[in-house]
C-alpha cells in the first residue's frame, strides 16, 4: 500500500466513523437518519428512523420549505443492503 493509498484508507475510515457517530446522535434523539446515494434519481433520498425500517422518499419545495413523499417502504433485506453499501453495519 502507497503513502497516498493509505491516507485516503485513513480519510475514509474517518468519515465513516464521523457518519456513524452521526447517525447514532439521531436516533438517541428520535431523529430520522437521511441517507443520500447517487444512485437515487434526482430529488430521492432514503431516511432511516430509530426503529429500523428505511423509506424511500421524495423531496421536494414548495415556496421555502420542503415536502417529503414515501415512495416505498423497504423491505428488511433491501434496508440491509442500503445500510451495507453505505458502510452503516
Amino acid at each position: 500500500m502507497t503513502a497516498i493509498d493509505f491516507e485516503i484508507a485513513t480519510k475514509k475510515e474517518k468519515y465513516i466513523n464521523t457518519i456513524k457517530e452521526l447517525r447514532l446522535k439521531n436516533f438517541s434523539n428520535n431523529i430520522p437518519f437521511l441517507i443520500l446515494s447517487d444512485k437515487l434519481p434526482e430529488g430521492q433520498v432514503y431516511r432511516e428512523f430509530p426503529d429500523g425500517h428505511i423509506e424511500l422518499q421524495e423531496v421536494f419545495a414548495i415556496g421555502s420549505k420542503y415536502k417529503t413523499t414515501v415512495l416505498k417502504i423497504l423491505s428488511t433485506a433491501e434496508a440491509d443492503h442500503i445500510r451495507q453499501e453505505n458502510g452503516l453495519f
